[in-house]
């Protein structure tokens, strides 16, 4: 049978697959990759693409439900609207099931290992957590909602901030986005109109509850952004420019984490959700086992979150360096360590700096590398022995990614010990987990 797109056809669900989808897998036809479905449902899909290999579709009728399915707490969680949310139909324990299911599936079909996942709740997402709880003084919604610090608006020929729909340019004019933190809400940036733009992005700090909005231009002259109730209003050259150029107030946000403050630029990394820099870093710190005297490389550092938890441990007889691309993070680096007189930062793309060399041979390392994953001179690095590396904290926010490069180290000689996963990204199919991982001949604990 040949699908077509728009057509209707009864199916049932079954294993969830990495992206928010289940697959079905009908005796007539292709595989058919379905959203807004979950395991075990029978539904009605419509086809929303075609391929040679299988099909995509949307479930617009449950026939038979799962008892894990609730009513989606925003009305443009459903087919055809919105796509930032691809779980909203399905409750936060089950969601989390499900992402404990597709870490397994990557790892045994990446990197050939059965592994029991368990994917934990982050504080102000757990069972019994009250609406309007705190965590580092940030207000939280109800489980799983309200969580997200940095919200990006595309921005319609009309104007209209919103959101697009999955796999589409097409932006849903969603108001009120409920997994966007209060402090964005309470911006109104979606009951205004933004002609002339391409986008506007909303960013708090956790713990200080600044706030900051970038604009990115369009074609025309754009809107003014400085009546805005944000501490700092920031302006973009071009629209994938990663320079920033304030309109009113500074460019950076101080964020709280680990008993500290953080310098962050508005437009450098910082995890989303309030709870997680906290909890990534004492993951890291639990599977390296940092000692005085270690040297620790912190690959892909950005702010220097990871090596700002490791220096004080390994101490002024220890070295730790980061490596980072991005200017504005290499520049809060370094202001966020020059406490540190054992702790500096390399500047550049870290295959590039391994590849020029000057790197001392170091015990521990820590890689939080993009969503693509380590690169393959990454890996290379890391699998050679003269490079004196025995313990690596990896943080990764795919796991298919991590789960092919982990197999990539594994076949070298490294193993597996320690891996967490965090549901750092609710109501979404994103995950985030930390693998330890230690060299040939050495046991982790």
């Amino acid at each position: 049978m040949d699908y077509q797109i728009g057509q209707v056809v009864e199916v049932t669900a079954g294993d969830v697959a990495h992206g928010g989808w289940c697959v079905a897998r009908p005796v007539d036809g292709p595989v058919v990759f379905v959203r807004h479905a979950l395991p075990g449902e029978r539904v009605l899909a419509r086809i929303t693409e075609v391929t040679t290999r299988l099909a995509r579709a949307e479930a617009v009728q449950i026939l038979a439900a799962s008892p894990d399915r609730v009513t989606p707490p925003c009305r443009h969680a459903v087919p055809g609207a919105c796509g930032g949310c691809d779980w909203q139909h399905a409750a936060l324990p089950a969601q989390r099931l499900l992402k404990a299911a597709v870490i397994r599936q990557q790892l045994r079909r990446m990197a050939g290992l059965d592994r029991e996942i368990t994917v934990e709740a982050l504080p102000g997402d757990e069972a019994g957590d009250e609406p309007g709880g705190k965590h580092g003084d940030e207000p939280c919604d109800e489980p799983g909602l309200g969580w997200r610090t940095r919200v990006q608006f595309a921005v319609r020929e009309d104007g209209v901030a919103g959101l697009r729909a999955h796999r589409s340019h097409r932006v849903i004019d969603v108001g009120q986005c409920l997994i966007a933190h209060r402090a964005i809400t309470d911006l109104e940036l979606t009951s205004q109109r933004w002609p002339g733009e391409t986008s506007v992005e909303a960013l708090v700090g956790t713990g200080s509850g600044e706030r900051a909005v970038i604009v990115s231009p369009g074609r025309s002259a754009g809107t003014s952004a400085e009546h805005l109730a944000a501490d700092a209003v920031l302006r973009r050259a071009r629209p994938q420019d990663h320079r920033l150029t304030p309109v009113r107030g500074r460019g950076y946000l101080s964020r709280h984490a680990v008993g500290r403050d953080w310098r962050v630029s508005a437009g450098a990394f910082w995890q989303v959700h309030p709870a997680a820099a906290d909890v990534l870093a004492d993951a890291v710190l639990a599977g390296l086992e940092a000692r005085p005297g270690d040297v620790a490389l912190d690959l892909y550092c950005g702010a220097g979150l990871f090596a700002g938890v490791l220096a004080p441990l390994v101490g002024p007889s220890g070295t730790v360096i980061g490596v980072e691309a991005d200017d504005a993070a290499v520049r809060d680096a370094r202001h966020n360590l020059r406490e540190y007189s054992w702790a500096r930062v390399h500047k550049g793309d870290v295959k590039a700096v391994l590849r020029r060399g000057g790197l001392p041979p170091a015990r521990l390392a820590v890689a939080d590398p993009p969503r693509s994953g380590l690169a393959r001179e990454v890996v290379d690095y890391l699998g050679t022995a003269g490079n004196g590396i025995s313990r690596l904290a990896y943080v990764s926010c795919d796991p298919a990614t991590l789960a092919r490069d982990i197999g990539l180290l594994t076949g070298r000689g490294w193993t597996l010990g320690g891996l967490r996963a965090f549901d750092a990204f609710p109501m979404t199919h994103h995950v985030e987990c930390v693998a330890i991982l230690s060299a040939a001949g050495l046991s982790i604990g």
